[in-house]
């Protein structure tokens, strides 16, 4: 539970500074964010983000010396990529590198620590997250689409094939293929209609993230793991209809 509160206020926090870093491309482009919509002042943006992000490292820190050692690695990730993602082309890469050190934070607070197992899930995460993040800064360029970077998509898939042997073969390859139907069905969107439509395939491989997580305990977990797993992606799909994902 302590793991799950300090890397949610971790989020909150890359949330809050995101939008405090983007002031001035959001005033010119973007006037309807909270900031320059006057809803909420830049100086209190900044205290929350801060205030969440120093809640969460102080939460995880507390979990252990090589707990506390990868979160800080994390935090300047997240500082990092909110601070320059506007300015560089490679800042998927920085926010696949988030989402890297979150896996090996996650597993440095379990009880075999951080195997081998969990970096290699943690590449095939980074993975998927820089396909659709490019795909996702293809929506804001409005040039021609590239689908190389969604042939990453499938690392996940690719990884659970190779290591998921004997009676873990099975539930493997069901989760395979849900999660390999789910980047067929989300990407359609994007390449295989007449009208594409980045924001709602970006939408649907975000919340995709949920199944990539369960595809990464598939070997150790439950049933009842799979079905909170699935609840969880189940909700983040009906959050989005309120909340839109970017």
């Amino acid at each position: 539970m302590a793991l799950c509160l300090g890397a949610t206020c971790l989020y909150v926090a890359g949330m809050f500074l995101n939008d405090a870093f983007d002031i001035e491309f959001d005033r010119e482009f973007r006037r309807e964010r909270p900031i320059p919509s006057g809803r909420i002042t830049l100086d209190e943006v900044w205290r929350w983000g801060f205030g969440w992000l120093g809640a969460g490292t102080v939460i995880l820190v507390l979990l252990g010396q090589t707990t506390g050692a990868l979160t800080a690695i994390l935090l300047l990730c997240i500082v990092l990529y909110d601070a320059i993602h506007k300015h560089v082309g490679l800042s998927p890469l920085l926010m696949a590198t988030c989402r890297f050190f979150l896996y090996l934070v996650a597993a440095s607070a379990a009880g075999r620590g951080v195997t081998g197992l969990a970096v290699w899930s943690a590449f095939a995460l980074a993975a998927y997250v820089v396909g659709l993040s490019y795909l996702a800064r293809q929506e804001s360029t409005r040039g021609a689409l590239n689908s190389w970077p969604c042939s990453l998509l499938v690392a996940p898939i690719v990884l659970a094939l190779l290591v998921n042997v004997n009676e873990y073969r099975h539930p493997a390859l069901l989760l395979c293929a849900m999660l390999g139907l789910w980047i067929v069905r989300c990407v359609r969107h994007a390449f295989m209609v007449s009208e594409p439509n980045i924001g709602r395939a970006v939408g649907g491989l975000l919340a995709g993230i949920v199944l990539v997580d369960l595809l990464a305990v598939a070997g150790g977990g439950s049933v009842w793991t799979s079905c909170a797993f699935v609840a969880l992606f189940v909700g983040a799909l009906l959050c989005q209809r309120i909340v839109p994902a970017t």
